[in-house]
């Protein structure tokens, strides 16, 4: 009776001693969950320091390219960026081994407020009717104007900042370049990026390149991705609208600690794809700055027009309301003094 007892005894004693590791394994797993969630922007900081910034500014030294007219920003490697900045976004439509420039397909002029973590961007359109700085046709009967994607093909990153600056009435204090092939594999590389599609895109035009992109897909990949912010058989608009909307879909996949892992991969996979005159550190440093803070917050804005012909080439003029409020807005997120409260926001129903 006394050895059945102890057996029973010691059954429920090992019972008791399974249920409170249990119990402790599950406390266990609640708080490092709970840490994890508590602590996610230090621990993506430490995904960074890890897997990025050992080879990043390595990596990005391929991709520097300071500007041929020598003119240059101070850029401060100090470990916080209070001041806002100014920066050229161009996409270009060069092809791979093709020696001419192409032209810009793209064109966003960006104000970046670091400390606050807000990025304005100023859309565009390619076919916009403006002057070209520093060009001269040198043709009988021509003047300087011409489409805004054209300066690319002109003058490369220079002259697409200088006539930007001139329309915008704003400097632009650093560019970054891209072309088609770049984003291509750029959005293969991390896996394909969501776009809200809810009706097939297709090409039909007999002298464009033949195309279909089906709606409602979860994940897009990078020829899809390249197709959507490149289909303008609706209105050059249109894609301007696709091309912030993309932007945002590689923001959103990036800022998690498997898209930041895969920075120095993707830079690898754009080569020489990607120039800018950011220099690395600075680069480096606006990254660790902006995972540490809370996520960025875009505000887009796209400047319109009324298309015409000249000479039988269709041009956009820019609506010279929106245009004026651009600007106003470039210096609202330009000035230091500007608090996140007396931000100009892209609604255009303040456009007088």
């Amino acid at each position: 009776m006394e050895r059945r007892h102890k057996r029973r005894t010691s059954g429920k004693s090992q019972k008791k001693k399974r249920f409170t590791a249990l119990y402790i394994s599950c406390i266990v797993l609640f708080l490092i969950a709970a840490g994890g969630y508590l602590f996610r922007k230090q621990l993506t900081l430490v995904a960074f320091d890890w897997f990025v910034s050992p080879t990043l500014e390595r990596k990005l030294e391929n991709s520097y390219q300071p500007r041929q007219s020598g003119e240059q920003k101070q850029q401060e490697t100090v470990a916080y960026q209070k001041e806002p900045f100014s920066m050229l976004l161009l996409g270009t439509d060069q092809r791979p081994n093709e020696k001419a420039r192409g032209r810009s397909d793209t064109v966003i002029y960006a104000a970046v407020r670091p400390a606050e973590s807000r990025v304005l961007l100023i859309s565009i359109p390619r076919d916009m009717y403006v002057q070209i700085a520093g060009h001269d046709p040198n043709r009988d009967g021509e003047d300087d104007f011409d489409k805004l994607g054209h300066a690319y093909a002109f003058g490369g990153e220079d002259m697409s900042m200088a006539t930007v600056e001139k329309l915008l009435e704003h400097k632009a204090d650093y560019y970054a370049t891209i072309n088609f092939q770049g984003i291509q594999d750029a959005v293969d590389a991390v896996g394909g990026v969501v776009l809200p599609i809810d009706k097939p895109i297709e090409n039909k035009d007999p002298l464009h390149i033949k195309f279909r992109i089906e709606a409602g897909k979860p994940l897009y990949n990078g020829e899809e991705a390249m197709y959507y912010v490149r289909y303008r058989e609706d209105s050059d608009f249109n894609r301007t609208k696709r091309q912030q909307i993309f932007l945002n879909a590689m923001a959103d996949k990036l800022l998690n600690i498997n898209g930041i892992s895969k920075i120095p991969e993707l830079l690898d996979i754009m080569g020489a794809n990607f120039k800018t005159d950011m220099e690395p550190a600075f680069i480096t440093g606006l990254g660790k700055q902006a995972i540490t803070q809370s996520e960025p917050q875009i505000s887009s804005f796209t400047i319109t027009g009324e298309g015409f012909k000249k000479k039988g080439v269709y041009y956009d003029r820019a609506n010279e309301q929106e245009l004026e409020y651009a600007r106003l807005m470039i210096a609202n997120w330009l000035d230091p003094g500007t608090t996140p409260h007396t931000l100009k926001l892209p609604d255009k129903q303040d456009i007088q």
